[in-house]
Parts: C-alpha cells; structure tokens; sequence
C-alpha cells in the first residue's frame, strides 16, 4: 500500500442494524478494488472483516474491524462496526475517529432499532453521512417503502443521488443522477438510463442539482440565473451540504451480488470530507485549550480508540492521528497516563493483517503491536508538547452478573484479566461489592457479558462462570434488644472466661456507635476493643440473612471477668455472640436499595412499560415527552431491576432505553424478608453437608 497524505484519506464508519450487510458490503469493495481474489462470505467465515474465531462462531460482527481501500489515488479507512445492541460501544468509538459514516438499510426491513441508535450518534458526533437502501435484490425490496420509513424518521432532509435500476431479482444496476448515466453491475460498464426509468431519474436530477446550488450563495446565484448547473458545480454544492450535514445522500446498493460498488466508492472520495475538512478538535493543553489542525507539521496528537489483546502478537493499539505524524521506531508519550512508550513497528491495519509502514500522517488510522500500558481512550503525543484529547461519553451499562473463577489458578489471575477486558471496552466496567463479597461485571446486556467471558477464557486463558448477583441489602433493627452472653472454655491448662451484657437500639445517624457503659468495673475497659472487633466482625456477615448490618447504636453495660482466665478473644466471642441475640430480640428488618430510574421508550410501549413497572414494586415519579419519546421517572426496587434491560428490550423491540441510580434504603416488605431469610437458611444447610 502507498503512502497516503492527510486530503487523500477519508474516515468512514458503516453503522447500521445487525444482518443489513455492513460486512458483505465492505468484502465487495475489496473484491472490487483488487485487494481479495474472489468476495468474501460471512458464511464460510472467509470474510475479512470479521477474522475472530467468536464473530465467525456467531455469524455476526462483535468487534470494529478496519478495512483501508484504495480508490481514485484515495484511501478509504472503512470501520466496519457491529450492529447488535449489546456491542454498541464499538461504535462509539468508531464513530468517535471518522468524518464520514455509511448508514445501511434493509430493502425489505427498513428502519430497524439498531439503524436507529446509528443515527442518533450521527447525530451526537454531528456526523455527515450517506444513507445505504442495500440489498435491493432481495424478494420484497422496496426503495420508495424503506426511504419513507427513514425519513419519517430523520430530522435531516433525505435526497436520492442514485436510483434503483429494477428491484428484487430484477435488480442490475444503479441510475446515476449526478452524471445521468445508468451503471449497469458493479458499475465499469455504463449504459444509457432506460426509457421507463428517464421521467424519474429527469425529476430527482433536478431536485439534486436544487439541493446542490443550496450548499453555495455563488451557485445559487448562477442556477437561479440559467437554470442549470455543471456536474462538478452539483458535485461542489453537494460536497458543502453533505459536510455541513444539511442533508443525506441516499444510494442504492446489493453487497452480496455487487452491484452499485463501483458508483459508491467514486460518490464517497467526490462528496465525503477528508480530515482536513472535519469539524475543529480541541484537545486539552499545558495551558489550556488547543485547537488542533490536521497537519503533519502540527504537534502529535493521537487518540487511541481501540485495543486488543492477541495470543500471537500480544496486545494491538489502534489509534487515529488528529495532528503531526507518527514514526516506527521512535519514542512517544501517553499524556492519560503519565508515561513514556516505546513504538516498534507501525502498521496499517486491514482485518487481521497489519501492513508495515515507516510513517502514518495526520489524519490516517494505524495500529502499533506491544505498547505496555496503554489503554482505550488515552492520547499519544510529544513529551514536549503534552496534549490530551477527549473521550466520547459511552452508555452506562446496566446488565450485571456475579463472576467467579472455575478453578484456584483462575481465582490468582481474574482481577488482572477484568482490568484487561475493561481497558479494551469502555462499556464493561467491574467492581468488587463488599455487602455480597461478590465480583460484578457489568457490561451492555447478556450477549456482550458472554463475549467477555469467553474472551477471557480464550485470549487470556482464565476460566469463569456467572450467576445473577446478589441484591446487596442491609440489615437493622426496628427497637431496642438487650442480651447477656458468657464464653467459657475449659480444657486441660489456661481456660478461657468473659461475660458481656449490651444493649442494641436504632442509630438513624451512624451506621456503628459504640458507647462503654460499665459501671464499678464489672469488666476492664481494656476488655472494649476486643468487644468491638468481635461486634463489627459480626455486623460485616449479618445475621438474619448474610448481609451487613447498618443503623445501630451498641451500649456495653455489665458483664464478667476472671483474674486468670480472661483473655481478650474470650470477650470478642461473648461480645460477637450478645450482639448477635439482642440483635434478634430488637425486631430486625432488612433494608433494600432503591433505584432512581428514568426510561425512555416510544410512545406506543408507554403502556406495556407502566404495566410492566407495575409488576415491580415501582413508584411512578413522573412522565413527560421529550423529542417525540415518551420519559417514565419512578422509584423501584433493585432487586426488581436486574434483568430489567432484556425485558425493557422485549417490551419496546430494543428501543427503550434506561438509566438508573441509586437513591435510597428502604424497607424490604415482610412478605419478601421472610423469602429471603429463609433462602439464607438453605444456603447455610448446604453448606454443612458439603
């Protein structure tokens, strides 16, 4: 591959709904430029795109996948990005490192939810894009059927450039409306457009060139004045449009039986921007903001948007460089984290190969094998020049699972591998909960969690299993409770001997308060803080149901010592043991979490939705609209809440979303404590007969 500067490159992610031929899409622009042999299918897993052995065991995209063509002295850097839902912080960070994205539709199907969340982002990252009507030789395709479902949609205008040459089997080619010519096939042979197809093709020409004289004053001028543009006039209006994103191009394609590919590559290097014509970066400087030009004599910054970690050549990372170059063998300096790296080789990634280069330009994406610690979201730049870029924000992920290692050498490596996981997708996160003593991973629902877990299984060669995570609860007390305990042991030689007498009331303040109140020295205060280490030893494990115990204020008041056999673990047992039965004298109760949750759902599900929180214990706080979406704020339980986002899915056909937070501790009802207390019994009694 030849080296490519800064104005010949452009970034294009392809973002759409799974199965809507991303993938597909990007084989036949190898296949047509040259690069592959014969296209690439999905189904014998020779695609290019998707190379990891998970993608090919599934059948779908998991992963961002980089696939640079060369076109017309330009290079394409296509991000072929997946399309489930689960997986869309991998298209956060594509969209993240592009100017330009490939939008696809179904010709049958149409508008789907995973169209949908591409968009959206679009729209967040004020992306331009081309919106793809693909296969359309599909039995059913229908192109005006599919562009009204996303217009209806898109708050962004929609204009044909291309028109369908037949549909369904009759699909063979593309009408040009910029050029006027019809492109039979892949699009190296051109023909005239067909009769019956000229009225149309005559009104969408003239409409586009409307649209491209409303992207330039000069050209608006001239049209008005003589009623007609140049095609490189269209070309240059259209251009300035689609930058500012005053509008979609739309195009027609089939991946699978290549036809429309030739059309689509020339339409991308004419009208999608390059790097020197994105929006302005702003990255963060040793003294405050700087804006950032793509320049190769600018002052490195390069934003890493992606890393892997791979048994053959360790760990990958890809970055995107907004300003300067980058050379092989040099040094560089990750401003996130404060350190200097060392650069081996520098390569160009195209699916799982890397093509050697010497030096990457601004602008262009790369890869780098064996950096030690840097991770996803970290800038690269000079030491001299410190600058930092910023992160996208990613969605919060709310699909938790309680992690435990299958055997004693994967206990020793699993908090080594989650941080690795976690540093590769910033939509996986984990925490240790100390109420449940349980690992939580949390990740974007329950097809991203399984991917991580054979991950770590096949690429770091740690074995894990899942349950649903305990629900960390509290436990208190309701009133005061009062209990007197004696520890005895007498065996051959010293014995042991301590008495202690407390009483336990509510402390709506504090969660622990301890007070001494012993009076003509019944017991040595020496004797306290064995008593209070055996008492919040006790607090930590619970009593009624294994959970810690808050909100209780504990008074020493009597109790028994002997001149010999006293010793301090004799009083933290009999201080371990009082507090646990006045506690179950002083009405115990257990407190749960309490989540502030906000859903936001189209307005058809809004009733399945409040049904639905009806059958979870929710307090409805509110409801409002916001931007033609209906908004749901209540108060539910989280116990309610764990698999709530593969039901919220289900109910809304994956276009509802959540956030949640917590907000209080509330009572759990008695009804439900008594469940819980008596699957803690059970628990317990199992154990034993292990």
């Amino acid at each position: 591959m030849k080296e490519y500067t800064t104005e010949f490159i452009r970034n294009i992610a392809l973002a759409s709904h799974s199965s809507s031929g991303k993938t597909t899409l990007t084989e036949a622009f190898l296949h047509y430029t040259g690069v592959t042999t014969r296209l690439g299918r999905i189904e014998d897993k020779t695609s290019l795109s998707d190379f990891d052995e998970e993608e090919q065991r599934r059948g779908i995209s998991l992963y961002t996948s980089v696939i640079p063509i060369e076109h017309k002295d330009c290079k394409l850097n296509f991000l072929d990005t997946p399309g489930y839902t689960d997986f869309v912080g991998e298209v956060v960070s594509a969209l993240r490192v592009v100017e330009g994205a490939l939008v696809l539709v179904d010709s049958v199907a149409g508008l789907e939810v995973g169209t949908e969340i591409a968009w959206q982002y679009c729209d967040q990252f004020n992306l331009p894009r081309f919106l793809i009507i693909n296969k359309m030789d599909r039995e059913n395709a229908n192109f005006t059927k599919v562009l009204s479902s996303v217009q209806e949609f898109s708050e962004i205008r929609l204009i044909p450039i291309q028109l369908p040459w037949g549909e369904r089997q009759s699909f063979q080619g593309v009408i040009d409306l910029l050029e006027m010519k019809a492109f039979k096939g892949d699009g190296k042979t051109t023909e005239a457009i067909p009769a019956d197809l000229q009225q149309a093709a005559e009104e969408a020409h003239k409409n586009l060139v409307e649209v491209a004289a409303e992207g330039d004053d000069a050209l608006m001028e001239k049209y008005f004045d003589k009623g007609e543009l140049s095609p490189e006039e269209i070309l240059k209006g259209l251009a300035a449009g689609v930058q500012k994103s005053a509008f979609v191009p739309v195009l027609v394609s089939s991946g699978a039986a290549e036809i429309g590919i030739g059309p689509l590559l020339d339409i991308i290097v004419n009208l999608m921007p390059s790097p020197t014509m994105g929006p302005a970066v702003i990255a963060k400087g040793k003294t405050g903001d700087e804006e950032l030009k793509p320049i190769d004599s600018g002052p490195l910054a390069a934003y890493v948007w992606k890393t892997t970690a791979d048994p053959f050549v360790g760990r990958q990372t890809f970055f995107r460089i907004y300003s300067g170059m980058m050379s092989a063998d040099s040094r560089i300096w990750n401003q996130s984290k404060g350190i200097e790296e060392r650069l081996g080789g520098l390569s160009i990634p195209r699916g799982k190969e890397n093509i050697p280069v010497k030096v990457i330009h601004a602008g262009d994406i790369g890869t780098v094998a064996k950096l030690s610690d840097t991770a996803t979201g970290n800038t690269l730049c000079d030491k001299t020049h410190p600058l930092e870029l910023p992160k996208p924000e990613y969605p919060h992920a709310l699909y938790q699972v309680a992690i435990f290692p299958k055997t004693q050498a994967d206990s020793a490596k699993i908090s080594t591998t989650l941080t690795r996981l976690c540093e590769e997708d910033l939509t996986i996160s984990w925490h240790m909960e100390p109420s449940t003593n349980q690992t939580v991973l949390q990740g974007m629902g329950d097809q991203h969690i399984d991917v991580a877990i054979r991950r770590a299984e096949h690429k770091f060669q740690v074995g894990l299993t899942i349950q649903e995570p305990k629900v960390p609860y509290r436990e208190a007390i309701t009133k005061k409770g009062d209990a007197t305990y004696r520890h005895k042991k007498q065996t051959g030689g010293a014995g042991q001997f301590g008495e202690v007498a407390l009483r336990v009331e509510p402390s709506p303040d504090k969660d622990f308060e301890f007070s001494w109140d012993v009076f003509g020295g019944a017991i040595s205060q020496s004797y306290s803080a064995s008593i209070q280490k055996g008492i919040i030893a006790t607090m930590k494990e619970g009593i009624i149901a294994g959970y810690p115990v808050n909100g209780v204020k504990v008074s020493v008041y009597d109790g028994k010592e002997h001149p010999v056999d006293s010793k301090p673990v004799a009083f933290e047992i009999a201080g371990r043991e009082a507090f646990k039965q006045a506690f179950k004298e002083a009405g115990p109760v257990l407190f749960e979490p309490i989540m502030n949750v906000r859903i936001t759902v189209p307005e058809a599900n809004m009733g399945d939705v409040l049904g639905d929180l009806n059958t979870r214990r929710a307090k409805v706080q509110g409801m409002n609209t916001e931007r033609g979406r209906s908004v749901v704020s209540a108060l539910v339980p989280l116990a309610e809440m764990l698999r709530y986002t593969t039901q919220l899915r289900s109910i809304t056909g994956g276009r509802g979303i959540f956030t949640m937070e917590l907000s209080v501790y509330d009572l759990v009802p008695s009804h439900i404590t008594t469940e819980i207390v008596a699957a803690r019994q059970k628990e317990l009694e199992s154990h034993k007969e292990e």
